[in-house]
């Protein structure tokens, strides 16, 4: 797995934070729910356009 194929940065997006390709959802945002226990099971059913692949592209990148 590649995380460039996940993880973007732009500018004019979050001011250029890292997210995940096509959301506005920042790396840093998945890494701290991840720290305050949630699962991927969560984060997906949190954030239904999110996938396994989009989490292990977060903790790659990391």
């Amino acid at each position: 797995m590649n995380y460039k194929d996940y993880i973007v940065s732009d500018h004019r997006v979050l001011l250029g934070k890292p997210v995940i390709k096509g959301t506005r959802l920042s790396e840093e945002m998945i890494l701290r729910e991840l720290g305050e226990g949630a699962t991927t099971a969560d984060l997906i059913a949190m954030y239904p356009h999110l996938d396994k692949e989009s989490i292990q592209a977060v903790l790659q990148y990391s």
